[in-house]
């Protein structure tokens, strides 16, 4: 879609995206990042900010399954593309096997960071199936936490490798 409309001074674009299985149309000023999209126009609040300079991973989703930081995306750079978000995840009545491990695992404290954590994982895993401990290790080591001091986010991946 990408038209691009003027709004006053702002540019703004319609476009499309499919968050979690859900089409969406909308238009949206081209400044705006893809965090911002998805939790001020579309409600997907599960997507936290933290630093906004593409640092912490909170903001982590996948767009066309690779994990992404959405603070650095353009809303407009996920137009006619597939989002995934924490929250097409699982439900609290049947949570995913890895939302699941991190609770059995200690995997989440404060859980700021957990909805990033999560999709970092589920991206990972889909295309590793079987990584090692130190694999993972060198993989979350891109997104912080302040809380967990990471030994139970490691766990409960490797609990969902070891479940396969």
């Amino acid at each position: 879609m990408s038209d691009s409309v003027q709004s006053g001074d702002h540019r703004t674009h319609e476009i499309t995206l499919t968050v979690n299985g859900q089409h969406h149309e909308l238009v949206i000023e081209a400044r705006k990042t893809l965090a911002d999209t998805l939790r001020h126009e579309l409600g997907y609040t599960g997507t936290h900010l933290g630093c906004e300079h593409g640092i912490c991973g909170a903001c982590t989703v996948l767009l066309d399954g690779q994990p992404v930081r959405s603070c650095l995306v353009f809303g407009v750079q996920a137009d006619g593309r597939q989002v995934e978000t924490v929250e097409g995840l699982g439900t609290l009545e049947n949570l995913s096997r890895l939302q699941q491990a991190f609770m059995d695992h200690h995997g989440l404290q404060c859980g700021f960071c957990t909805p990033g954590f999560l999709m970092l994982l589920t991206g990972y895993l889909r295309d590793h199936p079987a990584p090692t401990r130190e694999e993972l290790q060198g993989v979350i080591a891109s997104n912080l936490c302040r809380c967990t001091g990471y030994q139970g986010i490691i766990d409960a991946a490797m609990a969902v490798v070891e479940s396969r």
